[in-house]
This record gives structure tokens, sequence and C-alpha cells, in this order.
């Protein structure tokens, strides 16, 4: 599909997957393409596919994926016209998006001041409450000091979280059941949260007890055009850090999926909100939702809405970033099978210690129904200094049964030799009882860690 768009040419401004995925989508569009590497990803498959590469800079982050002056340098000396910055590192950089604008850089993502509303996260709470969504009982504003952290838990009722005000990617949580939790922990915290986040700010939200993690895609214009793509279930989950995600949500009925598509739509509304974006709600055992938050990029887990629901995702939002109005409708959105996503780690299933290293042999599994979006490739050595995910494996199937025992196959054809991967991990999930009967929260992978010791 090619499309007479005003983007010519785009510069990806991350690595792995999502990388391949952006130049995929690009080239499917006839636009040009710009990788950014740093010294240790030279021999990443972005690198080679892409029509141009730029290195940016040694191996940390903050020196190359995370330097936003190296990232436009390139996309100046490139002539990229735009940038996609897919997730992670700059995804969620109101500042990067504000100076690609400067520059007369189109930034394949929302708005700047749609990333600042949403960023932090006590301003898209009073921002959802006035939009009518659903919230859990909370702070508004951040707390002052422990004792104002103490006094509002003691209102809320225990147990209840702190969180980061300006964190996320499920992390700046911290449960607590009593005031000595408090004031044990609450200096530690707010120094995590100023080291991780550069905002020490901390605000107190009711603890929903074996909830369900369920996430609304969204898809807008630059036009008024707002449109819900179902639900994610990415409850399956290890330290707020997600594992197996699957769409349609097997606790979602047509019903609830509709409500919680337009409470998410109410909130792009509030923000006036451009571009693709995910509204995380938690799912109560009564399926009463709450707001959570608001990630105003690609998610990781988008391909099992693009699979159910027939919509690149990657290509509408950079359409959209281009200018272009939606040509989908909402009653195009029609879902009607299901898909589950595992993303394949290197690391030790049972430890979980990042397992950087040469692959020595690599097969993927294939198949009607099987996509692996991946970077790795047989003899290429997995660096240690990035997240340990080193892809992706789809499956799509008619119904949740047929997508299980899909997915429990591939997983058996999946070969990974000379690192560790979690693949062990995944095989002994979707042979759980509870997972087939999608019984379970999000306390699930603990609790059944513990018991397969």
């Amino acid at each position: 599909m090619k499309k007479n768009l005003s983007i010519k040419k785009v510069l990806i401004a991350n690595r792995g997957e999502i990388a391949l995925r952006v130049i995929r989508a690009c080239k499917q569009l006839g636009i040009s393409t710009v990788a950014v590497y740093s010294t240790a990803d030279e021999k990443s498959l972005h690198v080679k596919l892409a029509d141009e590469a730029v290195c940016i800079g040694p191996p940390q982050s903050k020196l190359s994926y995370l330097n936003i002056q190296s990232i436009l340098s390139a996309a100046d000396i490139t002539g990229a016209d735009a940038i996609h910055p897919g997730y992670g590192f700059l995804s969620e950089n109101a500042e990067f998006a504000r100076l690609c604008r400067e520059c007369n850089i189109t930034f394949i993502g929302p708005t700047p001041e749609n990333i600042v509303a949403m960023g932090e996260k006590t301003r898209a709470r009073k921002i959802a409450k006035e939009a009518g969504v659903p919230l859990l009982a909370g702070t508004l504003d951040p707390v002052s000091g422990v004792e104002g952290a103490v006094e509002a838990a003691e209102k809320i009722g225990y147990p209840v979280i702190l969180k980061a005000a300006a964190g996320g990617g499920g992390r700046g949580i911290h449960i607590v059941r009593n005031s000595k939790q408090i004031r044990e922990n609450f200096g530690r915290m707010t120094a995590e949260a100023g080291a991780a986040f550069g905002n020490p700010a901390m605000y107190v939200e009711k603890f929903c007890e074996n909830p369900r993690h369920v996430e609304i895609q969204v898809l807008c214009d630059k036009y008024g055009q707002r449109l819900f793509l179902g639900e994610r279930d990415c409850t399956i989950q290890r330290r707020h850090q997600k594992l197996i995600e699957e769409a349609p949500s097997p606790v979602v009925t047509p019903e609830l999926r509709n409500r919680m598509g337009r409470a998410a739509i109410a909130l792009c509304e509030a923000v006036k909100y451009e571009s693709v974006g995910t509204v995380e709600f938690l799912v109560d055992r009564n399926r009463n939702f709450f707001f959570m938050e608001m990630n105003t990029r690609i998610q990781v887990e988008h391909p099992v809405t693009e699979m159910v629901t027939g919509v690149d995702l990657i290509q509408q939002q950079i359409m959209v970033a281009a200018g272009m109005k939606l040509t989908l409708k909402q009653s195009d959105i029609q879902i009607a099978s299901h898909a589950i996503e595992c993303r394949i780690n290197a690391e030790d299933p049972v430890t979980f210690a990042p397992s950087p290293g040469l692959i020595t042999a690599l097969h993927v599994p294939g198949g009607y129904g099987v996509r692996n979006d991946s970077f790795v490739y047989d003899q290429y050595r997995v660096v240690p200094f990035y997240d340990s995910m080193i892809g992706k494996l789809i499956v799509h199937a008619e119904d949740r049964e047929a997508a299980i025992l899909k997915m429990r196959q591939a997983l058996d054809e999946y070969i990974v030799e000379g690192i560790k991967t979690n693949i062990p991990l995944h095989k002994k999930v979707l042979a759980a009882k509870a997972f087939s009967a999608a019984e379970y929260d999000t306390h699930f992978l603990e609790e059944f860690l513990s018991k397969s010791e």
C-alpha cells in the first residue's frame, strides 16, 4: 500500500524489534527510512534493513538512544522530515516532541501537550475525573511529605498504593498496608522516583485487590475523529512488567468493552488527543473498571490488536502524523477472533537474570496465524546494555482455546541456543489450568511460580 504522503523520510529513534516494525511499515507506504544505532548495535538487523544508518553514540542509552541532540543531528544530515520514537526511550518525552516541532520535523506520535497532560499521573487523574472516567479513590495532587502520605492513606483506607507521579511502565509502584510501612519506606520511594523519573513526587491510590489489567487501544486523527479498537488483557505480569498479552480479554463482555471504550474516548476528547495511544484500566471481580494511566505511544503489545482488527496501527500512526484523515469508522472495528502474544526475553526462566551472549542456533516457529516480531538472527550477539526482550511471538486463531493450542505448538517449535530465554516459563503458563480457564489476576505469576518451586 503506497500513499502519497507528505512524509518522505522517517528516522526511527529506537532499536530492536520496534525499529524493524517501523521500517517495514514505512517501506509499505513508500517512505524512506533512517536507522540510528549505538556502537553496541552496529550489527543489529534494523541497521541492515533501513535505507540509511547513522551511529549516534556509545552503548549507554543516555549517550545514544536518549541523546536528543545526536538524534536531531542525524535527522538533519540525512534529510529526514519525520521521526518515529517507537516505545520506551524518548517516545513519551514532551521536550523531544517539542524540539522536533521547532525543527520542522514531524514527530510521529501525539503532541507535546498531549504527552504533558497524560505524563504526570496526578494531572492525568484530574483530567480523567473531569471527563467522567471511573477512578479508584486517591489523591488528585502529590502528597506533601511522609505525614501527608499517611494522612491520605488513612482517609482512603488500607491497603493503598504509593505511586510516582511521573512514573510509568510499571515502575514507581509500592503497595503498603499500614502507616509503619509508609514511614519506613517513604524516603526510599521518593529517592527512587527522583532517580528514575526526575521527579520525586508521590501520590496515594486505593489498592484494588485481585484485579485484571485491561487496556483500550485508541486511534485519533487531527480532525476530531477518535476510535477505540477493542481491549487487550495484560494481566499476566511479573513485578508490573507484562509477559503475556491477549485480545480480546476473556472477561470483557461486549457491553463492558463499549463502556470502557467510550471512557477512553472521553479522555482523548478532553485533551484533543492525536495519534495512537493506550488507556489502561484495572478491572475488579465485579467487572468495575478504574483508570490507571494513559500511554501516549505505541505499545509493545500492539500486534494482538492488529491481528484481531486487521488494522495496521503503525501505518495508521504514520498517516495520522502526515495529516491524513482516518478513513476507518467505529463500526468498522469488529472483533470475532483471538490473538495472544508472548514476550520472548533473553533471561533465565527461573531466576530472571539477563542472559546476553551469542545465539548459536535459532529456529523460529511459523505456519498459518503465527507471527514473530524479532530482531535477532543466528550468530547474533545479544548485548547486555538494554531491555532483555529479543522478540514477540504472536498467534491468531478463531477463538481463545484455538489460540492457546496454537501458541503452545509455536513455543514448542521455538529454538534459541547459546543463551537462556523465558520460553520454558511461557510453556508452563500456557499449560496451566488457571490460564486456560481465564481464572487469574495480576498476582497470578508470583503465586504460580511459588507453587512450582
